[in-house]
This record gives C-alpha cells, structure tokens and sequence, in this order.
C-alpha cells in the first residue's frame, strides 16, 4: 500500500505537467481545428527561458527562493507567450484559408526548426539545474522502511495545476474572451459577422496556451532538474496523447487525459517494465478511442448543414 501511494503521489505530479501542455494543444484544435505540433517545442523553450532567468539573476545575487522563482515564472511566461504569438502570426495565420494538410506540414516544420534552432544556440548537451525546493510532508513511515512522502516541489505543481485550470475554466466560461473563443470555435465566419475579432482571438488562445506551456516547462525543470532541447517533443508527443484521450477540445478532458497518462506511465514503470511505459499508454489510448472515438470527455462533432 505504501508504494502504491507513492506511485499514485508520482503519477498525479507527471500527469498534472501533460495536463498543463495538453490545454495548449486541446484550446488550439477547438478554435482553428489545426494541430499545433510546435506546441512541445514551445514547452521546451518555455523551460530554457526559465533555466537562462535563474542563471541570471543567481550572476546578478538575487537568492531569495520565493521571489527567484516568482520572477522566472513571470519571465518564462512572457517570453514564451511571445514566442506562441510568433510563431501563430508567421507561420499558421498566412496559411489559414490553405488547404487543411498545409497548417499540419507548417507546425511539423516549426517544430523541427525550434529544435534545431535551441540545439544550436543552447548546445545539445544537457542542462542541469541543483535541487531547489527540498524536504516535504511524510504521509506514512511503515516498518518495513518504505516511506510515503509528498515533496514540496510535487505540492507546488499539483496546487499551481489546479489553480490555473480553474482560471482557464473561469475565462473561458465567464469572461468576453471566453465568449469569443466559443463562438470561433463554433463558427468562425458567423463569429467575425457578429463582431468578433477572430484572428486577436486567434493570436491570444495561442498566447495562452503558450504561457501555460512556460509554467510546465518550469515546472518540469524544478521538478526533474535536467533539460535539454530534445524533452518538447517527447513531452508534446505524450500532451497531444493526453488530449486525444480525454477529448481533444475539452479543457476538463486534457487535464484528465493528462493525469491518465501520467497515472499509467508511473504504475506502470513501479510494477512493470520502465522500457514499455509508452507501449502501455498508447495501447491503452487506442483501447480507449475503439470504445470512445471522441475521448473520455469529448463531443462527437455536428455537421454543420
């Protein structure tokens, strides 16, 4: 019981961070139904930004641990939330009346040119950052030597997770932008008869899911300690998993399907073979998507006549 506690500890932290990029992936298909496959990579360079933040102001003497990590959150966030708007306004915006095929073929490119592009200013070795956030809650300490504890650093990512999926829940449902979103998503051209200025709506659901992709870069870094320019698409692949599973286009279903994949990796990893950790994930997707095409919260699509 003790290890299946701490697995089930582990699976909710590693989910809680695919959640977090699979709402980047899932808030782009919903409005413009195009893949964005550079969303990894954007993950990635939300995560250097962080690293590069931390050096910076370590060179400049600022050590107090509550306001470095505020800051690099704010400046990863920014800075990835730029890159998000770039590459929508150059690469995705002059090819949005293109064939469907087009805007794929684009985020496949822009992915492999985000990825050379850091493997080429940063180095292709990895970058390591020492522990920052140590100690945590001990849940149980039983005889046997096995200790469950909750780390802080695994505290702060499930509480920051919860927090902005409920405020992405809230913008969404509540605010005018949120509004504007549902109504491209629905209908784009109806949407922009009415009023709506669909490519700033566009632009800032990109800058959105980039600034959530900057807080599971960070995350990832504190969390795991070790980057490089290779972990976007490792991660994207498993996000874009996530949001396949729980619904693609459902904010509530990427959090879910990330949790999923996170909670099936880790127990898996625990009872099994680590080797086939994303055999087991993406045999359990496709399991899924036989009974359920559209997801675990997903809605099949209406034609539109």
């Amino acid at each position: 019981m003790e290890y299946f506690l701490q697995q089930l500890i582990n699976g909710i932290t590693l989910g809680s961070i695919y959640g977090l990029i699979a709402i980047g992936y899932t808030m782009v298909y919903g409005i413009i139904g195009m893949i964005n496959f550079a969303h990894g990579e954007v993950f990635m360079i939300g995560a250097f930004i962080a690293l590069t933040s931390f050096l910076a102001l370590a060179a400049l003497g600022i050590t107090f641990l509550p306001l470095v990590l505020l800051i690099i959150l704010a400046v990863a966030m920014i800075f990835t939330a730029l890159w998000g708007w770039t590459i929508e306004r150059v690469a995705y915006r002059p090819l949005r009346g293109s064939f469907r095929l087009a805007p794929l073929i684009t985020a496949i490119g822009m992915s492999i040119f985000l990825q050379n592009f850091v493997q080429i200013t940063q180095g292709a070795r990895v970058k390591p950052l020492p522990p920052q956030i140590q100690g945590g809650i001990t849940l149980m300490d039983s005889p046997s030597g096995i200790v469950v504890q909750l780390s802080w650093m695994q505290l702060i990512i499930i509480v920051m997770t919860v927090v902005l999926m409920t405020a992405f829940s809230l913008i969404i449902g509540k605010t005018s932008l949120g509004r504007q979103q549902r109504a491209c998503e629905q209908d784009r051209k109806m949407a922009s008869l009415l009023g709506v200025n669909v490519d700033r709506t566009i632009s800032l659901t990109f800058v959105m899911g980039a600034g959530l992709a900057a807080v599971a870069g960070t995350m990832y870094l504190l969390y795991y300690g070790v980057i490089d320019f290779y972990i976007g698409f490792i991660a994207g692949v498993k996000a874009f998993t996530a949001a396949v599973l729980g619904g693609i286009g459902s904010l509530p279903g990427a959090m879910l399907g990330g949790l999923a994949i996170g909670l099936i990796e880790t127990f898996w990893s625990g009872y099994f073979s680590v080797e086939y950790k994303d055999v087991a994930a993406f045999s359990i997707l496709a399991i899924v998507l036989i009974f359920l095409p559209s997801g675990l919260l997903g809605r099949p699509e209406v034609e539109k006549v």
